[in-house]
């Protein structure tokens, strides 16, 4: 059982990097809270330890490369998940949330590979490519996130991954400034040349009507992911279900406003107020109770599939 130092650790984590999450979170049942705080732990180290920051924010300069500290986060994820005792919190925060739920091994390394892809600063030409590089940091984190609620089913677990696509999309819309000072893309260059503007660029001020019209663009293909993730809860728990659709509504509003911001979206980091966390909450009650009496459709086929 996770001892109460390592619970205060993780709750202080993700209040600082998360808030928006952190909100949706208290909804859980406590056992799942606990392990959803865990994975969170996990995931905003692995993230902090390639961009040399903590909880989100500028640390003191890394004498290391980004390389480097991917090595060292896979070394670590390895040693945790063959049971090895271990002194990080981030790390044996994990290995309690992995042995618990019997999250498959693939899922943390798959992760581990979007750390990867920003250490080597890719690329990514088309929207396809840009949906692969959601899998491995957010849709993967869906994934692990449905097998702390016990979904084991296929076709849940794809509507999983998609909210988690579907997160990351309004964090790259939210977030194009921002990713850009840091050196990163992660806009279709396609759709860049289609603007007009190229890596060099098109995160100027003097490009933000581009800017905002490509932003509108990532959020509204972000929206069919979120529909499937949205028709999924009949799949999950009863609290599980209202803490997801809570989450859902909560992420979804920072897209949309990100989109009726436009051009201003960057003047100052677009997020949601206490009144609209409030009414998600209780949107997403009403939204878990009403899929008690809803079935599963058939999941689109135009929607990006992951893989295996």
């Amino acid at each position: 059982m996770m001892n109460q130092s390592l619970l205060d650790h993780v709750t202080q984590t993700m209040a600082a990097g998360s808030k928006s999450f952190a909100s949706a979170a208290k909804l859980f049942d406590p056992a799942i809270r606990r392990s959803a705080l865990m994975l969170y732990a996990w995931c905003r180290h692995c993230d902090d330890t390639i961009d040399g920051q903590d909880m989100g924010f500028s640390a003191p300069v890394a004498q290391d490369t980004p390389q480097q500290r991917l090595v060292h986060l896979q070394t670590l994820t390895r040693r945790a998940l063959t049971g090895v005792p271990m002194e990080e919190p981030a790390f044996a925060a994990f290995q309690e949330v992995a042995f618990a739920h019997a999250i498959p091994e693939q899922l943390a390394f798959d992760h581990l590979v979007g750390y990867a892809m920003d250490a080597r600063g890719e690329r990514y030409h088309t929207f396809t490519d840009t949906l692969g590089y959601c899998y491995h940091v957010a849709g993967v984190v869906g994934l692990m996130m449905a097998h702390i609620m016990g979904v084991r089913e296929r076709t849940v677990l794809d509507r999983a991954c998609d909210l988690g696509l579907a997160f990351q999309l309004t964090n790259i819309a939210r977030d194009i400034v921002e990713d850009a000072q840091a050196g990163r893309c992660y806009l279709p260059t396609r759709w860049l040349a289609e603007e007009g503007v190229s890596l060099h660029n098109y995160a100027k001020p003097s490009q933000r009507a581009a800017l905002g019209r490509l932003a509108h663009r990532v959020v509204t293909a972000a929206e069919p992911y979120y529909q499937s993730a949205r028709e999924a809860l009949a799949g999950l728990p009863l609290r599980s279900a209202w803490a997801i659709a809570t989450a859902l509504g909560v992420y979804r509003q920072i897209g949309l406003n990100v989109r009726h911001a436009g051009e201003h979206a960057w003047s100052q980091r677009q997020g949601t107020t206490k009144l609209e966390k409030r009414i998600h909450v209780l949107t997403g009650a009403g939204m878990a109770l009403s899929s008690r009496f809803s079935t599963l459709k058939p999941r689109p086929d135009h929607l990006w599939r992951r893989p295996g």
